[in-house]
């Protein structure tokens, strides 16, 4: 019997009279790094959310790992959000600790290292990080967890070019082979050569989810090919996303 870690079936979310997801359905395996790519506003970062438990679906059905977002998908989500959303005054130290004490699966250890490889010091206050050294500090985090979903929100966006390349390594390297991974981003050239799948959405809806292999073999295009042709053609929106094992 396939295994899905996120299921969505009829997924919907409204901001008053704004859709930003639009009854989607989808699945997602286990053991599977996918790409969530879509142009702005399509509906990527309110998909993560209500992935995350963040945010509460107006409609349609959400489920992680059997469940519905809530106590027990936290203990097995770790989320990368597009912003820093810790305090300026607080250290990377002080990030360790919070996040040792607040996740029984984080790995200090792990994390540690991972900051001697990114060459962050865990004695930087946040308001003395740059933009690139954010993202970094936060890529630690996410990844130090023993999670059986990963879901991260444009994880590479504000580094430079030469350290993409390292941090996705550092992605690659750092999560279990029994989780799946999903990543948001518009830097397509960047992460498609370690992508399994891609899902597209345009307007809150999924245009298409695809194994990379396919698109390869059968149109013999590469995922940002087929990304610019289908973009390019469609017009912007703002829709969506939904399913689970178990009714909501």
């Amino acid at each position: 019997m396939e295994q899905y870690v996120m299921e969505c079936r009829g997924l919907t979310k409204t901001y008053g009279k704004k859709t930003a997801l639009d009854g989607v359905s989808l699945n997602i395996k286990t053991g599977k790094i996918i790409g969530l790519l879509g142009p702005n506003g399509s509906g990527k970062t309110t998909l993560i959310k209500l992935a995350n438990g963040l945010l509460a679906p107006t409609g349609g059905e959400i489920c992680i790992d059997g469940h519905r977002p809530g106590v027990h998908t936290k203990s097995v989500v770790s989320y990368l959000p597009d912003r820093m959303y810790f305090a300026d005054w607080m250290r990377a130290e002080d990030l360790l600790h919070f996040f040792e004490d607040f996740y029984e699966d984080f790995d200090r250890e792990k994390a540690r290292k991972m900051m001697d490889e990114l060459g962050v010091s865990t004695k930087d206050r946040i308001k003395t990080m740059s933009k690139g050294t954010k993202e970094k500090v936060q890529l630690v985090l996410a990844m130090s967890r023993r999670a059986k979903l990963y879901l991260l929100d444009e994880p590479i966006g504000g580094v430079d070019p030469a350290a993409r390349e390292f941090i996705l390594r550092t992605i690659l390297t750092n999560y279990s082979q029994e989780a799946s991974l999903i990543i948001s981003t518009h830097l397509i050239t960047d992460i498609e050569k370690v992508l399994d799948e891609v899902i597209f959405l345009q307007g809150g809806r999924v245009v298409r989810q695809e194994s990379v292999d396919v698109i390869r073999e059968r149109e013999g295009k590469s995922v940002d090919q087929l990304f610019r042709e289908i973009f390019s053609v469609m017009p912007v929106g703002d829709h969506g996303c939904g399913n689970e094992r178990e009714v909501l």
